[in-house]
């Protein structure tokens, strides 16, 4: 198969990369699901960007180096907030349904989100990146210039210096394999856009989907290109914990109106009991990131697998009004917040590194972009403002998608076909998902949201045990998509643990207790592969 341009991945980034190029180029966008499964569409907050008089370019900036913690790149951070309002009006001319306010200057409702000096939010009720992905889903469906090849899985990036020792580094397509028939396909492209989202799977407790595995990221890194500050993980403090319940965000509205984060009958005599206040003054108001250090702390010192948040005090008619989806999502599993309280853990919840990009979205491997989630431009620094990120996927979207089109490819060699003779062996299933679960949970143990050298260290020797493991299954056995997405779950471990290793401060998101102060310069974590 042939195209102009392949785009792995079906996210806000991806779409508007193949929108913004498909009605002059020849466009296939891979996803591994079908194309409203990723994150984007999860998104309830909404974009941010300089959409009115009151508010400024400048004013915006500042408030995005803040949140970063001296590290963010203030070059790339000028260039995507001063092209957010085009950005918006992109999407208000594609249709996106953002929610109305006609006493407003643009004629929409702005809203007002933690970090941010004034309203700059654009949105769709709660639910943005539904309104914005279900938008341009049926615009890319649509369009006869974009095929579409749902439940694939991408393998790895094509260079065409590993095909032929006389051809310069370049990625001239990629590999992918059918979820429903296993058949492997060589894409040929003369450019390659990697927009697979971030790597919250890598932990045991994540808001982020099932697809969220870090492909774009591990890919990148095996076809040698640089990753920078994949130390930055950045955590919800309050996710449901239940056994049946994956990825649901208890938002913090309620403890905006009240709710308590307390010790759950597990903690024995102190159970019940209320703890924010021994952490900060602001108690449960304090900042996600203090909010999800003082959650962690109380799990690991008392050995709980969670604590509670309870809103219970309040009239149940309050909670109705404001919380319904909460409300009602709560009752599924059993859980009547107007009577109980919600069990809760933090959760890994947005990459803020990633594959390091120049404001054009490319990166060291001709050929080869990354947009979104999956790259590093320096917007986020050391912890990524709120809605922030969506404006980044249009912004840097654009910009792919520009550059592309002023650099033609050279036209692409013949593909190898993919070695499809290997056999499957009986217990690789089996042996998959128990390095999958080892992988989350002692990532979640030793990497997550309070870290030590020891810790980490320990987590390297497991991660280099895993990788052996993994390698001797990928070489001898046939690929399916669980051990594709382990291989690059390990790939991306294995990034964190050593930018993190690396990092001899606390900075942002990165808190260590080896080096609990910020040093007074702030110096980007870059890795390079060998």
């Amino acid at each position: 198969m042939k195209f102009d341009v392949a785009i792995i991945g079906s996210g806000l980034a991806g779409l508007s990369v193949a929108l913004h190029l498909a009605n002059t180029h020849s466009v296939v966008v891979i996803s591994k699901g079908e194309l409203l499964d990723g994150a984007s569409n999860w998104a309830q907050g909404g974009i941010a960007a300089v959409l009115d008089s009151g508010d400024s370019y400048d004013q915006h900036i500042a408030d995005t180096l803040i949140a970063g913690g001296g590290l963010c790149d203030e070059a790339a951070t000028r260039y995507i907030v001063e092209h957010g309002k085009e950005a918006i009006q992109w999407l208000i001319d594609q249709g996106v349904p953002f929610t109305r306010d006609d006493s407003a200057e643009m004629g929409y409702h702005l809203t007002r989100e933690g970090g941010h000096s004034q309203r700059r939010i654009i949105h769709a009720a709660d639910a943005t990146g539904h309104a914005v992905q279900v938008t341009l889903e049926q615009l890319v469906r649509t369009h006869p210039n974009i095929t579409l090849l749902e439940h694939h899985c991408a393998i790895d990036v094509i260079n065409a210096a590993k095909l032929d020792t006389d051809s310069a580094p370049r990625c001239v397509g990629v590999y992918v394999q059918s979820v429903k028939d296993d058949k492997v396909l060589a894409i040929s492209a003369g450019h390659t856009v990697l927009a697979t989202g971030g790597a919250g799977k890598v932990y045991l407790y994540t808001s982020n989907p099932d697809s969220s595995t870090g492909d774009g990221i591990a890919m990148a890194w095996r076809a040698g290109c640089r990753v920078s500050n994949m130390e930055f993980i950045q955590f919800h403090p309050t996710c449901l914990y239940h056994p049946f319940a994956k990825s649901f965000l208890i938002s913090e509205a309620l403890r905006g109106e009240g709710a308590q984060l307390k010790l759950p009958a597990g903690a024995g005599t102190a159970a019940g009991q209320r703890f924010m206040p021994q952490h900060d003054v602001r108690e449960e108001l304090a900042p996600r990131d203090i909010v999800a250090r003082s959650i962690d702390f109380e799990m690991k010192k008392r050995g709980l697998d969670h604590v509670d948040l309870d809103i219970s005090h309040l009239p149940a008619a309050f909670i109705h009004e404001h919380f319904p989806t909460i409300q009602a999502r709560c009752l599924e599993f059993g859980i009547d917040i107007t009577k109980q309280a919600i069990p809760v853990v933090p959760a890994a919840h947005y990459t803020c590194g990633g594959v390091l990009t120049d404001l054009h979205g490319r990166t060291d491997l001709p050929g080869l972009y990354a947009v979104g989630e999956t790259a590093c431009t320096g917007l986020h620094g050391a912890n990524r403002l709120a809605s922030n990120s969506l404006l980044e996927c249009l912004v840097l979207g654009r910009a792919a998608a520009l550059d592309i089109e002023q650099h033609p490819a050279p036209p692409t060699p013949a593909l190898p076909a993919w070695d499809e003779s290997r056999v499957t062996d009986a217990d690789e299933e089996v042996v998959i998902s128990h390095n999958w679960d080892e992988l989350r949970r002692f990532m979640w143990n030793y990497v997550s949201i309070v870290r030590t050298d020891k810790r980490l260290e320990r987590a390297q020797h497991r991660i280099r045990l895993l990788k052996e493991e993994i390698d001797e299954y990928y070489a001898h056995f046939r690929i399916t998509r669980d051990l594709l997405e382990l291989r690059n779950l390990v790939e991306v471990a294995s990034l964190i643990v050593n930018s993190a290793l690396s990092r001899k401060e606390s900075r942002g998101l990165h808190y260590s207790r080896d080096y609990p102060e910020t040093l007074e310069k702030a110096v980007p974590t870059v890795l390079t592969p060998d």
